[in-house]
Formats: C-alpha cells, sequence, structure tokens
C-alpha cells in the first residue's frame, strides 16, 4: 500500500524512520521504508541500524547522483503505488502523521503536500537568516498554502501515486543548484495535476548556518536562471524572475549588478547579524541575480 521514500545525504535518519516505523507498523498496512544515501561521509554507520527495522532498508550508492536523481531512483525502487517522499532532516510534528496520509489515499492522480514548521525555541545567532526564512516563507498553514497550490509546494514532505509520478518526476538533466523544487510543482502545474495542501506537518531540523544558506541561496538563484534561460519554467512563476525581467526590461541590470557588488559587504553584514531583515534578503538575491545575468 505505502512506500516511504526517503533521500539521504549526510545526516542521520535514524530517528525520523524509527518514528515512521512506528506509526505505520500500529496501522497494520503493506510498507516499505527505502532510505537511499547518496554517497554520504557521514552517518553511514548509524544509518546502518535503519536495516534492522522490518521492511525497511538503508543503502548507500557509489557515486553521489543528486537531489533529482536519488528521488527518481527512490520511485523506481519502490513496490506500492503511494509515495511518501520524506527529506532525512525532517520528523513528523504528530502521532498521526501516516494515518493522516493514508486518509488521503484514493484512486484519483493528485500531490499532496503536508506542509513544514520549524521549533519554536530560537536557534543560535549564526543560524537565525535561515530559521526567521523558514518560520516566515515556509511553515505556512494550509489555507495560506492554497493561495499559491503549486509554488508553495516543497518537495520534503509529499504523497504522489507512482503512476503518476512516472509522468511527472523529478528533471535529472538540470545542474544540481536547487529549485528542482520549483521545477517538479511548475510541471504539475502544466500537467494540471491537482494539488491538495492538508496540515500534516513535519519539523525541519536541518538548518544550516547562515553563511551557509547564504551561499546555497546564491546557488539558487543561479539555479533559477538556469531554469529561466532555459526555458523550463516561465519566469512569472518565481517572483524573483518576475522582478528581474521588469529590472531588464528598463535595462537597469547592469547598474543594479554593480550597486550589489559595492555594497553586498553591507548586505551580508546585515543578514548574519542578530536582527536578519528578509527584505534585504530579497534585495540581496535580486542584487546578485543581475550580477551574474
Amino acid at each position: 500500500m505505502l512506500s516511504i521514500l526517503i533521500p539521504v545525504y549526510n545526516y542521520n535518519a535514524f530517528s525520523l524512520v524509527e518514528k515512521l516505523h512506528n506509526q505505520v507498523a500500529e496501522l497494520n498496512i503493506p510498507f516499505e521504508i527505502i532510505c537511499l544515501d547518496d554517497a554520504s561521509s557521514l552517518f553511514t554507520n548509524e544509518n546502518q541500524q535503519i536495516n534492522q527495522f522490518q521492511n525497511s532498508s538503508f543503502v548507500v550508492l557509489e557515486k553521489n547522483i543528486g537531489r533529482s536523481a536519488i528521488r527518481n531512483l527512490l520511485s523506481q525502487k519502490a513496490v506500492y503505488e503511494n509515495l511518501l517522499f520524506l527529506d532525512a532532516d525532517t520528523i513528523p510534528v504528530h502521532d498521526n502523521f501516516i494515518s493522516n496520509y493514508i486518509s488521503q489515499i484514493n484512486t484519483s492522480e493528485k500531490v499532496v503536500y503536508g506542509g513544514i514548521l520549524y521549533q519554536n525555541s530560537k536557534p543560535s545567532k549564526n543560524e537565525l537568516l535561515r530559521w526567521i526564512y523558514g518560520i516566515k516563507r515556509e511553515a505556512l498553514s494550509a489555507s495560506e498554502r492554497g493561495k499559491n497550490l503549486y509554488l508553495s509546494f516543497l518537495t520534503l514532505n509529499f504523497l504522489i501515486k507512482k503512476s503518476l509520478f512516472s509522468k511527472v518526476h523529478f528533471n535529472e538533466n538540470i545542474p544540481n543548484l536547487r529549485h528542482e523544487d520549483t521545477l517538479f510543482s511548475y510541471e504539475l502545474m502544466q500537467n494540471k495535476v491537482e494539488s491538495i495542501h492538508i496540515e500534516n506537518p513535519v519539523y525541519h531540523l536541518g538548518i544550516e548556518d547562515s553563511k551557509t544558506f547564504l551561499k546555497k541561496s546564491e546557488e539558487a538563484v543561479i539555479g533559477l536562471k538556469n531554469l529561466v534561460d532555459s526555458n523550463l519554467i516561465s519566469s512569472d512563476y518565481v517572483k524573483l524572475s518576475h522582478y528581474f525581467q521588469i529590472i531588464k526590461k528598463y535595462r537597469l541590470t547592469s547598474l543594479i549588478g554593480f550597486g550589489f557588488r559595492v555594497f553586498k559587504p553591507l548586505f551580508v553584514k546585515q543578514l548574519l547579524s542578530k536582527k536578519p531583515s528578509l527584505f534585504l534578503f530579497d534585495i540581496y538575491r535580486l542584487g546578485y541575480y543581475c550580477s551574474v545575468d
């Protein structure tokens, strides 16, 4: 009935699998939990303990294949028709997490997203930017997500039919620069796949420090630019690329790109402070977009 699929990279997924296994075993349904490790250098010994659970497996790939390819490979290995994808650095918030998803299983082709939360305890200063961004931009209620059904969809906690995933899957031809979830959601929209948002969240535990998050955000800008330039998504789909097109229309790209390079140290100082501004973070990403055009 249910295949729980977890891509792993340099993270200890044992606690997640233990909690999932306890929940699904109580439901007395056919299930499997498959963890594929994308050639990690950390936690492989700890994660081997996952193999002790019934109908559960942990396998390390010989070489890194990237976030898109490993999700596609997980779906190919799945036995059951209902696929529940979860990132390794998450943990269900509620004890009825699995049963909530089981209640969504029917014959219709749809994708179901349960949502994400961040723990309320304030992290250390060097993790504040990622935490604040997550709380303000990602930890949305189902009703809030419903206002933008596809763009608010994240791939760290969702249910989909295997037959549907074989038609709309992750694009392995794009660079491994993030935004694979943006492209996936865009293709769901283009294929008119029904997107359902429910209140069934997981906590996101893997919060990077602010310097790492800034670096990954720059990579994501390049990834987004690649998707737009390759005509894989419309520039209007994401606000950042939409605003860039307006700047480009008025031939202000070079000016803003130059200003970004001049003031970048000041942006970075503010974003690494005790009170990082998401408005300045947006300006930072837009300026970076212009600087790499």
